[in-house]
This record gives C-alpha cells, sequence and structure tokens, in this order.
C-alpha cells in the first residue's frame, strides 16, 4: 500500500535520475492538515481500545475539558510553586514563549552542536558556566547567529542550556492534556495464560500506545520530540565515554518535557517512578515511536483514495482495531471481490456478443442453414422461442440441454431447455452435433470455466470468432442461393 505513496511525475530530465523519496505516513500526514477531526477521533478510538481513560480524562485529552493536575488544589509547597511560576514570566522571543517554528530553528542549532559533541562525561548532569550560557541564550533570542563550532562556548553549556529552554515553556513538551494517559501507559503490562496481570511491561503495547499519542501532539511539539529523543538516544548509545545512561537521562528531562509545570515532587509522589521509566522507555525506543500503526496508515489510505468495492462499517472497525496481520484477510477478500467483478464484465460482455449472434440468425435470409438451426430449436415444443415471454417464476430443476440451440437460448433468454424424460432411470438420448456448431460451442463457450488470467485474452478473440462465424454463415447462404 505504501507504493501508492512513490509515484511521482517529473518532467524534468535532470531529476529522474535522482532516488524517489516518499513518506509512508503521506495519507496520514494529509488526513491531519485537512480533516483533523477525523484524524483526532480516528486516533483516540484506538487508544482507547489499549488503555482505560475515564470520561474526565478523555475530555482533557480530547481538550474539551481543562486538564486536573496533580498539586493543582495543594496549598504545600505553594512558595516553590510560585517562584518557578515567576522565573517563567521573563518571556522571550524563544526562551520563555510557546513554541514556533522560529525557536525550534534556534533550539534545533544547539541540538546540532550537541550531536557532535557526545562524548563528554557527565553530559546534561555537569552544569555549565552561568556567564557563557546567559550570552547563548541572549544571542539565541535576538535571532543573532551563532558559531558554536568556534570554541567559545563548552558543550556542557549548550547541554545545560537546552535543559533550560525546554524548562522554561509555558507546558511541558508533552503537554498537560497528555499526561494522565502517560500514566497508564507506564501501567501497561502481559497477562499469564489464566488471564491475570503480571508485573511485566508490555512492550508491544506500549510502543503502540505512545505512536497514537505522539500523533495528536501539535505539530511543533511533536517536531521537537524527535529531535530531542533522536539525541537522547544517541547520548545513551556512548554511555561507555559520557557515563549517562537512559535512564540517567530520563531523571534530567523527565520534570522539563513531562512533569506538570509548577509542581514540586512531593506533589507526584508515587508517580515519579512511573513518569521517570516512562521518559527512559521513551529513549531506548524513539526510533519506533514516530511511526504510525499500519492500521491508521490504511484507514488514511482508503480515506483518499477509496475502492472499487464499498467498505462496510465491520472493515473499518477492523481497519481501526487489529494490526498488520490481521490486515491480511481483509486485502485478500477485497481483491477475490475485484476479480469476480471483472469476471461478471468479462461475461456480461460475451453474453451481448450472442445474443447481436442470435439475433443475426435469426434475421437471416431463407437457406438450408437456417432452416436446420430452425429444426433444432423446433425439436423441443416447450423452448422458448425469440418471440416468447420469459416466465415471471424460475422454473422447477430441470435437466438442460446439451445442444448448441439450448446453449444460445441459456446465454440470450436465460431460460434452461426443458427436456422430456421418459422415466427417471433412462439417460437421454445425445443430441448430435455439427462439426460447425462444435467449433462455435468451443470458440464461444461460457468464461465460466475459463481460467482468470486468460479472461481478457479470450474476450478477444470470442468476439472475433463470433464475427467469424456470421461471415461464414453469410458466405454459405449465398452459395446455397
Amino acid at each position: 500500500s505504501d507504493a501508492i505513496c512513490s509515484f511521482v511525475i517529473c518532467n524534468d530530465s535532470s531529476l529522474r535520475s535522482q532516488p524517489i523519496i516518499f513518506n509512508p505516513d503521506f495519507f496520514v500526514e494529509k488526513l491531519r492538515h485537512e480533516k483533523p477531526e477525523v484524524f483526532t477521533e480516528l486516533v483516540v478510538s484506538n487508544i482507547t481500545r489499549l488503555i482505560d481513560l475515564p470520561g474526565a480524562e478523555l475530555a482533557q485529552l480530547m481538550g474539551e475539558e481543562d486538564p486536573k493536575l496533580p498539586g493543582a488544589n495543594s496549598t504545600a509547597s505553594g512558595f516553590f510553586r510560585s517562584l518557578m511560576s515567576l522565573k517563567r514570566k521573563e518571556k522571550g522571543v524563544v526562551f520563555g514563549s510557546p513554541l514556533t517554528e522560529e525557536g525550534i530553528a534556534q533550539v534545533s542549532q544547539l541540538i546540532e552542536y550537541l550531536h557532535k559533541n557526545l562524548r563528554a562525561e557527565g553530559l546534561f548532569r555537569v552544569p555549565g558556566n552561568s556567564i557563557r550560557q546567559q550570552i547563548l541564550k541572549d544571542a539565541l533570542n535576538s535571532g543573532t547567529d551563532i558559531d558554536l563550532d568556534s570554541g567559545e562556548f563548552h558543550s556542557n553549556d549548550v547541554a545545560t542550556l537546552l535543559k533550560m529552554f525546554l524548562g522554561e515553556l509555558p507546558e511541558p513538551l508533552l503537554t498537560h492534556k497528555h499526561f494522565h494517559a502517560h500514566l497508564k501507559i507506564a501501567d501497561l503490562t502481559l497477562f499469564d495464560e489464566k488471564g491475570n496481570k503480571t508485573s511485566t511491561p508490555d512492550k508491544e503495547r506500549q510502543i503502540e500506545a505512545l505512536q497514537l499519542l505522539f500523533l495528536i501532539l501539535p505539530a511543533p511539539n511533536r517536531s521537537l520530540l524527535k529531535l530531542l529523543l533522536d539525541l537522547l538516544y544517541q547520548t545513551a548509545k556512548k554511555q561507555d565515554k559520557n557515563k549517562m545512561s537512559a535512564h540517567n537521562l530520563a531523571l534530567m528531562f523527565a520534570p522539563h518535557i513531562l512533569w506538570p509545570r509548577n509542581v514540586t515532587a512531593n506533589d507526584l509522589q508515587e508517580n515519579i517512578t512511573k513518569l521517570n521509566n516512562g521518559v527512559t522507555f521513551m529513549i531506548k525506543h524513539s526510533q519506533k515511536l514516530f511511526k504510525a500503526p499500519v492500521y491508521i496508515r490504511e484507514c488514511a489510505r482508503l480515506h483518499y483514495l477509496g475502492s472499487r468495492a464499498h467498505t462496510s462499517k465491520d472493515d473499518l472497525d477492523l481497519l481501526t482495531s487489529s494490526g498488520s496481520k490481521e490486515l491480511q484477510p481483509l486485502k485478500s477478500q477485497k481483491r477475490s471481490r475485484l476479480d469476480s467483478c471483472h469476471q461478471e464484465e468479462t461475461q456480461q460482455r460475451t453474453e451481448e456478443a450472442l445474443k447481436e449472434l442470435f439475433r443475426h440468425v435469426h434475421n437471416m435470409p431463407d437457406s438450408a442453414k437456417k432452416k436446420k438451426l430452425i429444426r433444432q430449436f423446433n425439436k423441443h415444443p416447450t423452448a422458448l422461442t425469440p418471440g416468447s415471454d420469459v416466465p415471471a417464476s424460475p422454473a422447477p430443476r430441470r435437466t438442460r440441454s446439451r445442444s448448441f440451440s439450448g446453449l444460445i437460448k441459456r446465454k440470450v433468454l436465460g431460460t434452461p431447455v426443458i427436456l422430456e424424460r421418459k422415466s427417471r432411470d433412462t439417460t437421454p438420448e445425445p443430441v448430435r452435433v455439427s462439426k460447425e456448431n462444435v467449433q462455435l460451442l468451443q470458440k464461444c463457450g461460457s468464461p465460466a470455466h475459463t481460467p482468470q488470467t486468460k479472461l481478457k485474452s479470450l474476450e478477444g478473440q470470442k468476439e472475433e470468432s463470433c464475427r467469424r462465424m456470421r461471415a461464414r454463415l453469410l458466405s454459405k447462404d449465398s452459395s446455397s442461393l
């Protein structure tokens, strides 16, 4: 299904030799931007399939209610909360302001520099020089070009400033609305054979839930989160040099990207371990979390491309609630329906050609050949003639005629020819068929017995055979006259 995304029409000959780059989530992003309500409903319905969100928490996730966060009504540690709030009142163009494209572009310079300096011991844990950090912060706020490779700044200065930027955002990078959902994802564990919940984390369901949750993040948050988690993932890979494991990095960044604003450790209490472990999990599996699940891709693709076979509500429910393995039977069913439609179309064309041949024989001038064909029709007194009416109710089961005339009548009139039988034990007398009729029967036979892969080629051959048959009959009539 992703191959459709790689189809590109290029008129520039200089670019045709370049490799085609396509985004497997093309239709997912298209649906997100053009129809956000449909996209959100699709994603949230699958999130609630994985985690249990009560009505209030679901309304907060959808943005219908204000998030109810821990410590919001508590009077404890009020001094510290007010102090942190005062620190965020000093807003700049980048620091302390909501995420914008300009802000992400400025901060991406810090991330790019840190990718080149991941070997510094204690990176993100050892603080940098406060004076150099203030100079760098002012330069980022003013939009001044910065040469971080000049040697003026240390990697610890840049790392500390990146944490400072995240900590001064009006809300955490993962937003307040998603806070309760992340707590529920941390509780996803495996079940034993008896269906009892175990303490072993269900990593596959956690990855799937995070994939869905990241899909409904605001676009700036999602972009910066991807840059940040990729940096932390690369940092953890070099922990033998910088002594910073994924868990150590999570302890540094969880308060900035996941903890609600203006809360302390006392407000979170037992949730601190869940939040830290959740960020650790994100760092370790960051390379998988920004890909849409296969069934979301399929639903988005079908929304725009559609299908010749109409998708029922059950099929849509299957698409939105099953993984890639469960999509295979559905795809095979659609493919078989398309093949059957093509077969019926081919059969209809063949029947129209046979009807034209029947009308041609009926309108032929009097000749020996026409009389012979008419005699074959008249052998069965109960058979229908071209001018007779078709019975309204279906006839009971009768033995079909194997003669040439019976074949044409079944194709044209859709009514089996009635054969008189003397007794049930006696076999009907075989009807003699001429050589020409046998050839016509072989050429104009029903496509139901034709292999499916040869339907297209046989369609043209049948129409050509019918035209040759008409010419042959005309020539014989003229010779007899």
